[in-house]
């Protein structure tokens, strides 16, 4: 694995990736790409935005604009990420789609990476507002926030539901927690983990989408999976790569062993099950090379698989393994589903996909997928500041 990948490939196609979130800039300046493209190409949408289901995608954009301005410093990157900051603020103050454990993803990639970045303070009260408002999904019998539906009816189908997406949005709890002092936001996050690690990961090492705690017990009731196939036959790729990122995340926050190796579990199962590309379909029901990938999954992986080789001490011998298999999938990705300039595609992965089952942006860019590609690519030739 990834012996003989020149280094200087993962150079050229930041600095391509650099060049389409350059030319993209004046088209999504106060508007958002659309969570997938249509005919290959990503549509203007509102920050909470309906169309192609965008309205928790919309930082995904910020997050690549903020990661071109580390890279070149040219100013008119720093506008616009702070121009959204102000967006940010305004979708919260009005509550536009809000109601849901996807706070985390939005306000870490637009208000964190703001602060983080330029120290800016309407940033930071932003995203710690945000912080607030997801730390108030947090069930206490469940141990978990709970993923969208009302918080005051215990009989409601969504009472203590969480899914695996969940992972990737406890960083703004646990950056809120280091920022303010407040112990709550970290004992949320770090408690929602646990049972993420111990109720959404098979035995197999597949990961369950969905699972249900009882809030009036805590006790737990089942795993499904609802985006994925076949359920326990079955495993949704894209949240297993979910798992494969977040797990490492809130290690790097808790220091809790248990989750290295819980990612380890997950990471095997899904480089276990890559196609002669190395890219994933979109289940891993699915075995034919001919079946559909899903090149996002991949992305975020390439990025678990760096935070868990990061993490992992020197002497642990799988470090090397993941690190090299990170830099395989990631020029396996250049190779075969990175949109070339002449195709007249405004994003930059190939073959994503948001929801099979409903045919929604199948075979399409997604912007998690180019957001996920892009970090991937810092990762591997700059040093990241993270803004999980």
């Amino acid at each position: 694995l990834a012996k003989d990948i020149d280094n200087k490939v993962f150079f050229d196609a930041l600095e391509q990736t650099i060049n389409v979130v350059r030319n993209n800039l004046d088209h999504f300046t106060e508007k958002f790409p659309s969570a997938g493209g249509v005919d290959g190409v990503y549509q203007p949408t509102n920050n909470a935005d309906t169309f192609l289901y965008s309205d928790w995608t919309s930082s995904f954009w910020t997050g690549m604009v903020w990661l071109a301005y580390e890279l070149t410093g040219e100013e008119r990157f720093k506008e616009v990420g702070l121009i959204h900051s102000k967006s940010f603020r305004e979708r919260y103050e009005t509550n536009d789609i809000l109601d849901h454990h996807d706070i985390g993803f939005l306000y870490s990639l637009s208000c964190v990476a703001a602060y983080k970045i330029t120290e800016d303070e309407f940033s930071k009260e932003t995203a710690l507002l945000a912080a607030e408002k997801l730390a108030g999904r947090y069930r206490d019998k469940a141990g978990i926030i709970q993923r969208g539906g009302p918080l005051d009816d215990p009989d409601h189908s969504s009472a203590g539901e969480f899914i695996v997406d969940c992972c990737m949005n406890l960083p703004l709890l646990y950056w809120a927690a280091n920022t303010t002092g407040e112990r709550k936001y970290y004992d949320m996050a770090y408690t929602h983990i646990q049972k993420a690690a111990t109720y959404m990961v098979r035995d197999s090492g597949a990961t369950h989408q969905n699972f249900k705690i009882d809030v009036r017990t805590g006790e737990p009731i089942r795993g499904w999976t609802s985006q994925g196939d076949g359920d326990d036959r079955g495993c949704w790729s894209r949240g297993q790569s979910w798992a494969i990122y977040g797990l490492p995340l809130s290690y790097h926050y808790t220091g809790d062993a248990t989750l290295l190796e819980q990612t380890k579990n997950v990471a095997n199962y899904f480089l276990n099950r890559l196609q002669s590309d190395y890219c994933a379909n979109w289940d891993f029901l699915y075995t034919k090379d001919e079946d559909q990938r899903d090149s996002s999954a991949v992305a975020i992986t390439a990025c678990g698989l760096l935070e868990l080789a990061k993490q992992l001490p020197l002497s642990d011998p799988d470090r090397e393994v993941y690190e090299a298999a990170a830099k395989t999938l990631m020029a396996k990705l250049i190779e075969n589903y990175m949109y070339k300039e002449d195709e007249g595609s405004n994003g930059i992965l190939k073959a994503g996909v948001y929801a099979y089952k409903t045919d929604l942006c199948v075979d399409e860019p997604v912007i998690w997928g180019d957001y996920y590609f892009m970090e991937a690519l810092v990762r591997l030739t700059h040093y990241f500041r993270m803004y999980w």
